[in-house]
């Protein structure tokens, strides 16, 4: 696409306000430096500190900066959601508010995008400090999508950057229990990775803890994929299988009179099914679980003084091209 095009950047935040006034300051920099438009979608998360407050502030100095204010903590998956039906540009641009995806590296996924590619994936080189307990995670989580969509997950991060073909597509969705990272990747457009290196966080602490990450995981993995359910069918397989050979033994014993007094084996097999059982019945929970939220209906998310969620919150296009462009549309 040759210039000037527009691009949206989607920020969302939670609790960052000390970070917010120095992102947006550094994404502004790099953009002085490109042949293009571009507006920055702040999504504030229901922050509890002065975010709310910063942005007030800083849209005065940031003609092109547009918020979105959830009446409360909806969850970053609710946050890139609204960034992206709030976003208007020819391409959109998600990066984290704690500049641990760096700014610097906007150039390359833009000339990536003019080569003709839909997605440009930010891929972590360097997870740079990291708790254990996280990184393990990271790998299992990774490891479960990957072998669900047959797509490279290692490394992978919410940074990435968009066509709006690609957004609208996943705008036209109609799933609500959303996992962004895994729907690019379902889309099946032109893919291209760059590598980046985690940058240290300069202010405040990770809103990630623990209970917080394995909820998130965990979430993903039943709204996305099926492949809990077919580990439990391919265990019950192993489990019948185990079961028919203790059978076996235990006709062959009968015949040849070798029956081992006592209920060992009785017992290991009744504690085996019953653990299956209730695995199973576990994991078939979650899902109905998921398909009650479904099929309720209830908004992702719902913005202070706007009506709740979208898919159908539109912007006239007119005054979306002149926030843009500074066009007068007739």
């Amino acid at each position: 696409m040759t210039a000037p095009f527009s691009v949206s950047i989607v920020i969302p935040a939670y609790n960052e306000e000390l970070m917010i006034p120095k992102a947006l300051k550094e994404i502004s920099q790099v953009f002085g430096q490109l042949d293009c438009s571009f507006e920055l979608v702040v999504i504030n998360d229901g922050s509890t500190d002065s975010t709310r407050d910063c942005l007030k502030k800083l849209s005065i100095d940031y003609t092109n900066l547009v918020v979105g204010d959830f009446s409360r903590n909806f969850g970053k998956e609710a946050a890139l959601l609204a960034g992206l039906e709030l976003s208007t540009g020819d391409c959109i641009i998600f990066i984290d508010a704690d500049l641990q995806h760096p700014p610097e590296i906007i150039p390359r996924m833009l000339d990536k995008w003019e080569e003709g590619f839909d997605i440009v994936n930010a891929k972590k080189s360097n997870r740079g400090e990291e708790h254990f307990f996280y990184k393990t995670s990271s790998k299992i989580f990774n490891f479960i999508i990957s072998r669900s969509i047959g797509s490279d997950f290692e490394g992978a991060s919410d940074f990435k950057l968009i066509d709006r073909q690609v957004a609208d597509v996943i705008l036209s969705l109609p799933e609500k229990n959303r996992f962004f990272r895994g729907l690019t990747a379902w889309t099946g457009f032109e893919v291209c990775d760059i590598d980046f290196e985690v940058a240290e966080r300069l202010y405040g602490e990770t809103k990630w803890s623990k209970l917080s990450l394995i909820n998130y995981t965990l979430t993903n993995i039943f709204s996305f994929s099926s492949f809990p359910l077919k580990m439990v069918a391919y265990v019950g397989f192993l489990t019948a299988g185990l079961g028919f050979l203790l059978l076996l033994q235990t006709v062959y014993n009968y015949i040849f009179s070798n029956a081992v007094t006592g209920f060992t084996t009785v017992i290991a097999v009744q504690v085996l099914l019953g653990g299956m059982i209730l695995l199973s019945m576990g994991v078939i929970s979650i899902y109905l679980g998921k398909v009650y939220e479904e099929q309720k209906s209830r908004p992702v998310y719902i913005l202070r003084n706007n009506k709740p969620h979208g898919r159908d919150i539109k912007a006239n296009p007119a005054s979306q091209k002149q926030r843009l462009t500074g066009e007068v549309v007739d």
